[in-house]
């Protein structure tokens, strides 16, 4: 339909054959790896995620059957361009040219038969942390031993004989459970490069996100003094609409410039490769301020990488600290000290993504400026415990986990459910990325059963079952899928009128209420509390396009009116939203 074709090697004529045939021998036949397997050369490790041929050979010689396994060199391009005539593309999978010049690989042996699999490994690391005495070393030693996880999982072609399948899962040592024969190709990751191909018309129109209106440059163009901003009021900001690098990276550049600060602390769950963010701290404490960073060095596969920027931060005389004993530090939290008149005035930032100016053009996050006190001594009561021993204290406008946030959500929920028991107006809305934690759902389910309206937009893992009579009938759960990845938490409690909302770090999972720490920040600001509950409404109208969650389990997609007209697309009218807010500001 759209001119970009996926063929077989079978289906090809004999020049295009030839000319690939040339490719194969000078390009890819070099690099290739052949691992025979016989008495004297064993199984072969196979890396997890890898795309591999397993092959069955015959010697002429001897009649002998054995097996090979081929690794596709991943450093090629997945799928090879096979010819180009104007808009129509035509491509081969690298595996299948490989597949088809077995015989220059094997010279006098006979090719039986070829499959593709690929393996997955337990890539979980444990450390006894309560035991080791050096962290770093402990997650390298592990780092180590992580690509060596036993098998977990393990995808075959749907056409593999079984006398292949039977000696791979032996060799493996994996069980029929653990197998998924795949209809069509095998490791889809290699599509990402089709979207170098030059078709405006199958992308989405190009989107530069705007500077929020508080951070935007006066009338003489002149750079934004972001403290200043925030000392006149709370600044929320909404990325990938609003930018990052004109809100958080410009934040902590003024922080790193500014003779009057005296100190930044930041957590650092992950970031970019040659990230500014990393860049600023290293230059604040160059500048001889004092600069702590939480490093959660534990995240899951930017392990191997927060060392490194942990190490280049200790090298700078950043105060690098790793967190609490037992549990990752997953909220998003900035804390810059400066001194104003003779006095110490906190500005702080807590938002629901992390500090990375990569996701943060393709995640969808809000992050909140304040120099609002409490939030300040909340802040700095929260550092301090994290740089030493444990979360003890309760804090004014934060809800913190593991201690307090399952409790403090619990807690709203159930004034929501008081307010509808005694006929009051009641409502509540969640947005988060998973929802799973027993003790939340439970407590949403009560709160239907005693008439809240209760709105749950989720993007991903959902345990809730919507719409059952006598326990969720007034509860709703849609999923918004688009160009941009829903990842802000948003929590909103009608509260007998008095809205109050929560937005933050933690998703409903076990994992982040128990055995992370996670903050929540309340929104007080009139404008944004709005501001929100206009994107709860667009999310949750039957006119916007959406996948709603059904009593069954199953998700249904909701994308055309009764005219068959495309429905409203939330993230194009997000942009427009944002954009006529900046209109509108420019012309007063």
């Amino acid at each position: 339909e759209a001119g970009v074709e996926f063929v077989s090697f079978a289906s090809l004529g004999d020049d295009e054959r030839s000319r690939l045939s040339d490719y194969f021998h000078d390009q890819v036949f070099p690099v290739l790896m052949p691992l025979a397997v016989d008495p004297a050369h064993p199984f072969p490790y196979i890396s997890g995620l890898s795309l591999n041929l397993a092959i069955r050979i015959r010697n002429a010689r001897t009649g002998r059957q054995e097996f090979a396994r081929l690794k596709v060199p991943p450093m090629l391009p997945r799928f090879v361009e096979i010819s180009r005539e104007g808009e129509r593309v035509r491509y081969l999978a690298l595996e299948d040219l490989i597949a088809n010049h077995l015989g220059d690989l094997f010279p006098g042996m006979e090719v039986l038969d070829h499959h593709a699999f690929r393996l997955t490994r337990n890539e979980d690391m444990v450390i006894e942390e309560d035991e080791t005495e050096n962290l770093i070393q402990a997650l390298e030693a592990e780092l180590m031993r992580r690509r060596f996880g036993p098998p977990i999982r393990l995808e075959v072609t749907e056409d593999m004989d079984e006398l292949t399948l039977k000696l791979l899962i032996s060799e493996l040592d994996i069980t029929e459970q653990e197998v998924y024969r795949i209809p069509g190709p095998l490791d889809l990751r290699g599509l990402f490069g089709l979207s170098r191909l030059n078709r405006p018309e199958l992308k989405y129109k190009p989107h530069l996100p705007t500077t929020a209106i508080a951070f935007q440059p006066g009338d003489n163009n002149e750079r934004s003094d972001i403290f200043s901003a925030i000392r006149t009021g709370d600044v929320l900001v909404h990325h990938p609409y609003e930018s990052f690098a004109t809100s958080v990276q410009a934040f902590l550049d003024q922080a790193a410039k500014d003779p009057q600060v005296l100190a930044i602390k930041q957590t650092l769950y992950r970031t970019s490769g040659d990230s500014p963010i990393i860049q600023s701290l290293i230059d604040a404490a160059e500048a001889g301020k004092q600069v702590l960073a939480l490093v959660e060095v534990k995240a899951r596969f930017d392990e191997a990488a927060n060392i490194v920027w942990a190490r280049k931060l200790e090298k700078a005389g950043v105060h690098v600290v790793y967190g609490l004993v037992g549990l990752k530090t997953h909220c998003k939290l900035a804390l810059v000290i400066r001194e104003e008149e003779g006095t110490l005035r906190s500005y702080c930032h807590i938002g629901t993504g992390n500090y990375n100016p990569k996701t943060s053009r393709i995640y969808e996050d809000y992050g909140l400026f304040t120099a609002d006190e409490q939030v300040g001594r909340d802040l700095t009561r929260l550092f301090n415990e994290l740089s030493g021993y444990a979360i003890e204290k309760k804090f004014k406008r934060l809800l913190v986990a593991p201690l307090h946030l399952r409790k403090g959500l619990l807690r709203l929920i159930e004034a929501e459910r008081r307010n509808a028991a005694e006929g009051k107006p009641a409502r509540i809305r969640i947005k988060v990325n998973s929802m799973v934690d027993e003790q939340i759902i439970d407590a949403l389910y009560r709160a239907s059963q005693a008439g809240v309206p209760v709105e749950i937009w989720v993007r991903g893992i959902c345990s809730i079952k919507p719409g059952v009579p006598g326990l969720s009938e007034n509860i709703t759960v849609r999923s918004i899928l688009g160009r941009y990845l829903e990842h802000s938490r948003i929590f909103a409690f009608h509260n007998g009128g008095d809205e109050q909302i929560y937005i933050g770090s933690a998703d409903m999972m076990h994992r982040n209420l128990d055995r992370r720490v996670e903050a929540l920040v309340r929104v007080t600001d009139p404008t944004h509390l709005a501001q929100l509950m206009t994107l709860f409404d667009l999310a949750m109208s039957d006119a916007t396009s959406s996948w709603w969650l059904d009593a069954s389990g199953t998700w249904v997609r909701h994308h055309l009116d009764e005219h068959g007209n495309q429905l409203v697309d939330l993230q194009d009218q997000t942009m427009n939203d944002v954009q006529s807010r900046r209109r509108a500001r420019a012309t007063r």
